[in-house]
């Protein structure tokens, strides 16, 4: 299959990473060290984002207790509300969200695909109809690196910095999964080895271990927070839906082998009763979805140091196109693919 046969979005990212060193490999999988002017981050690793400068359900210590490194703004809706003014009245995105460590602002670019109905593209820029109050906006490329860096970056010129890492859009539209990680296995394989490699919008745990062992880097997406405000928690099995009749006197953890705050305190039957009546269950599912997200990235990292990768794939639980995939990136897991599971990705996420 070649690029061409798949819409692909290819973006290089300005800013600035003093130092990426790699730590260690597993084959095409990668450990990594990237050091940022706000925080020292650890690869593979995964993005929560905070579409207007907060995650919903979470405080920024919230995020701090679970290990999160990097938050991710989106250009399009920090333009709508807060504002940029705002954001530069108030010192900067970071001071605006109290949030000490890395932040990643995208381009608003996938807006201009998402919200194509609401927009009109010319050669100045993108026009969209607000969802909040109807008016028209303008997004030119200035204005979204105007949104996407302080001041004082402004001031210095981003010309000057060589691109930072390379972000592979495009491929979290509900395309087959054979397709998907054939075209992260040919992007991976083509793009400089010196820089990170990001591939957007994937939160599936599945699709983030398959893709960290074809060689990409760092991922972001709603869907733990999302899928929590429907009820549902991440475990290594699969999902856990908490709304379903048969949690009601269940009186065991989420997951007992997960250490967050929410596994360590309440029960299922606790969660059942807040996730069908009260906010504070998607809250809580938040804080539990998030930290597992971000504990399958320190797993990951781990095991390509120690070898260990292809422990993430229990016996007899693999799908054919991660057999395939995992072929590809020279990860032997022979023994889980003697028979294929027809399970759903989400369904068969491990880690």
């Amino acid at each position: 299959m070649c690029l061409a046969d798949k819409f692909v979005w290819l973006w290089l990212y300005n800013g600035v990473i003093t130092e990426k060193r790699i730590l260690a490999r597993f084959n095409r999988a990668r450990a990594a060290r990237l050091t940022l002017p706000h925080f020292v981050c650890q690869t593979p690793l995964f993005m929560p984002v905070g579409t207007q400068g907060t995650i919903k359900g979470l405080t920024t210590n919230q995020l701090d207790e679970i290990g999160c490194q990097i938050i991710l703004g989106n250009t399009y809706h920090l333009a709508l509300r807060p504002t940029s003014e705002l954001i530069d009245e108030m010192g900067g995105l970071h001071k605006f969200m109290n949030w000490p460590r890395a932040l990643l602002t995208d381009s608003g670019g996938f807006q201009m695909v998402s919200l194509l109905h609401l927009a009109d593209i010319t050669e100045e820029g993108v026009t969209f109809q607000s969802p909040v109050d109807g008016k028209p906006m303008l997004l030119t490329p200035e204005e979204s690196i105007q949104i996407q860096v302080s001041s004082f970056w402004r001031q210095l010129g981003l010309s000057y910095y060589n691109y930072a890492l390379y972000a592979i859009g495009g491929l979290s539209g509900g395309e087959d999964k054979d397709s998907f990680w054939r075209v992260v296995a040919q992007c991976t394989a083509s793009l400089p080895e010196s820089k990170p490699r990001y591939v957007m919008g994937v939160g599936y745990p599945l699709d983030i271990v398959v893709c960290s062992a074809l060689g990409a880097d760092m991922y972001d997406c709603v869907y733990p927070t999302r899928t929590a405000r429907f009820g549902t928690a991440l475990v290594p099995e699969g999902v856990l839906r908490l709304k379903h009749q048969s949690m009601a006197d269940d009186t065991r953890p989420i997951d007992s082998t997960c250490k967050c705050m929410v596994c360590k305190n309440y029960t299922r039957a606790y969660l059942h009763c807040l996730v069908t009546k009260e906010a504070m269950g998607s809250q809580l599912l938040s804080y539990h979805n998030l930290h597992y997200m971000l504990q399958l990235s320190r797993n990951l990292h781990s095991s390509i140091i120690e070898g260990t990768f292809p422990e993430y794939f229990p016996e007899g639980d693999v799908p054919e196109w991660v057999c395939n995939a995992m072929e590809v990136a020279g990860i032997d897991i022979s023994s889980c693919c003697t028979s294929f599971s027809s399970k759903t990705e989400v369904d068969t996420a491990s880690g």
